[in-house]
């Protein structure tokens, strides 16, 4: 029997086939905070019914031991929704009141791709960048650059520039170009890190404004990428026009100790402090900030909004009932993204 929700969506019961008895035990894999998660045998099956979290949609895996000890995840066999993520697919299950965005079924317009390495000697490595361009739009034509990082994993699991070609063939958003940008040593690039702040300020705009002229510029950053972009804004204040923040890091001590041995944490934390305690900005820009419900960085994204609402940005904060994953980042895109270009367009005209 495949995952089962209950008619009235309150209850969700999985169950994974063991008719040899391979097994000695199995437990759910999800990163939605569940506790008390192990299955148990009924007969040739595993069985574990849960409450419904506060989701639309839920990823997980199981986690199987067998009677050596030996312990490994895999896919539920009788499940065929499949989610892509950073370190693979998981299955999923989707409770009645999810929808999927309308956009991915719409055509988007031509595109091509072209691939830029921007040295820095601030930085161990050059920056690459995958530069994505409707075809509509001719070389040298300038227009809103959105520049995303992690921008290939973004692309890849969470359709972004896909979302882009369809918000133009449908009239929702203007011909942009989108910057997507490799994270390199991402936890030490990400982590609040001064140089790599200067070294897009000082080497990769400037490249990228030969390559794909901007008349304006929109920062989209999930997780750590979201906290590396408010970063970048900060220490350079007309980098970005406008900023998409999804999921950020923004790591305090108070809040997110369980990350403390992150190597990037001082750094990070230290940065977020910074932004407690100061009391002006030289360029706030309009800014949307998105979070699973049940991620353990929902703290730290609500506290976030307010210090940026203290200093003078337009900003928004979005729940989504999701978690920390690339299809909830994908789910967000619309309306927030096509919204923001439109702003921060309007903002240059200014």
């Amino acid at each position: 029997m495949p995952v089962e929700v209950s008619p009235d969506g309150a209850t969700v019961v999985f169950e994974l086939a063991d008719r040899g008895r391979r097994l000695a035990a199995v437990r759910l894999a999800q990163e939605i905070g569940l506790h008390d998660t192990d299955l148990t045998r009924v007969g040739g099956r595993w069985r574990l019914a849960l409450p419904r979290p506060d989701v639309a949609r839920m990823e997980y895996l199981f986690e199987v031991e067998n009677h050596n000890g030996h312990r490994s995840t895999l896919l539920d066999p009788e499940n065929p929704l499949r989610a892509p993520g950073a370190f693979g697919d998981k299955s999923v299950v989707c409770f009645p009141d999810y929808v999927a965005p309308p956009w991915l079924d719409v055509d988007p317009v031509l595109e091509e791709y072209t691939t830029i390495e921007v040295p820095s000697d601030r930085l161990d490595e050059a920056v690459t960048a995958a530069v994505w361009s409707p075809a509509v739009l001719r070389d040298g034509t300038p227009a809103p650059l959105i520049v995303a990082h992690d921008g290939p994993e973004y692309d890849r699991l969470g359709g972004l520039t896909r979302y882009l070609g369809a918000a133009m063939a449908t009239g929702a958003m203007p011909p942009v170009r989108a910057a997507l940008l490799d994270p390199g040593d991402r936890n030490v690039w990400y982590a609040a890190n001064d140089d790599y702040a200067t070294a897009l300020d000082e080497d990769v705009l400037p490249a990228l404004d030969d390559a794909a002229p901007a008349t304006a510029r929109i920062a989209v950053g999930v997780s750590l990428g979201a906290l590396a972009a408010l970063h970048a804004h900060r220490r350079h204040p007309r980098m970005f026009d406008a900023m998409l923040l999804q999921s950020g890091s923004f790591f305090t001590a108070a809040l997110d100790p369980q990350e403390s041995a992150f190597a990037g944490f001082p750094a990070v934390a230290g940065f977020v402090g910074e932004i407690e305690s100061v009391h002006d900005d030289r360029h706030p820009v309009p800014t949307v900030l998105t979070c699973g419900t049940v991620e353990e960085n929902r703290a730290n994204n609500e506290a976030m909004t307010s210090h940026l609402r203290r200093l003078g940005y337009p900003v928004e904060f979005h729940l989504v009932r999701d978690a920390h994953n690339y299809t909830a980042w994908r789910n967000c895109l619309h309306p927030h993204l096509s919204g923001l270009v439109g702003k921060a367009v309007r903002a240059r005209a200014a």
